[in-house]
């Protein structure tokens, strides 16, 4: 108990001052945000969130904020993440779209986009339709990788829903990886119930925790390429 104590203390006090710096970006378009966060501190932040959520693995938030370059090459970065981010949202309907930082974070829920039977985990036909759209944008983008997440709610026992979640998670990467795109641009982690974002009492609270996330941020080309632009 006191350890998750204190992880929720350095959270709290992580994101506490990144949110101090809103008077300075709060009017910025997400370009000059990709800059701001970095020059305030956001790589070293990103790391103390991405360090202590989810027991020592990063979430899509950690570890989009935890690989932020910031500056003038952070802001590179998000201008070409607002780009693709754009594209996402008006190729991928349904998906919900959110730039952070130097990233994007993408989620897919039982209602939009990817979606699972009850207790599947296979690709369905309507599923394979929005990856398919998904897998043109990544391709357009290729200095990019791409942080895969499964997640459930909380019916049913611990152990089962962390193996479901670990196949949806993986059934997504797969199909992503066997359409032409580099598997070393992937990395599939899985919570089962354990990072609930919405109230698991309700049906359509549960409904919104049975998802997949994404988190796509700059790879190590794109990072040197916006370093060198800044220079």
């Amino acid at each position: 108990m006191k350890k998750m104590a204190n992880k929720s203390l350095v959270i709290i006090m992580a994101l506490s001052l990144v949110f101090s710096s809103c008077d300075a970006i709060k009017n910025a378009n997400n370009s000059q945000k990709g800059g701001a966060i970095g020059a305030t501190g956001g790589a070293v932040i990103g790391g103390v969130i991405g360090n202590n959520v989810g027991d020592g693995n990063n979430t899509a938030l950690g570890a989009i904020i935890g690989g932020v370059v910031g500056g003038a090459a952070g802001a590179y970065i998000g201008n070409r993440m607002d780009k693709q981010a754009q594209q996402i949202e008006e190729e991928v309907p349904g998906a919900e779209v959110t730039r952070v930082g130097e990233g994007i974070s993408v989620t897919f829920d039982e209602n939009s986009g990817v979606y699972f039977a009850t207790n599947k985990y296979n690709i369905n036909e309507k599923s394979q339709e929005t990856l398919n759209k998904l897998i043109s944008i990544f391709q357009e983008y290729p200095n990019t990788n791409v942080l895969v997440e499964g997640h459930t709610d909380n019916t049913g026992a611990d152990s089962y829903n962390m193996t479901l979640s670990k196949e949806r998670a993986q059934a997504v990467t797969n199909y992503l990886t066997s359409h032409g795109l580099s598997a070393g641009r992937f990395t599939t982690k899985w919570y089962g119930e354990t990072q609930p974002k919405y109230d698991n009492s309700t049906v359509e609270g549960r409904a919104k925790n049975r998802r997949v996330e994404l988190a796509i941020v700059a790879n190590e080309e794109m990072k040197e390429e916006a370093k060198q632009k800044a220079n």
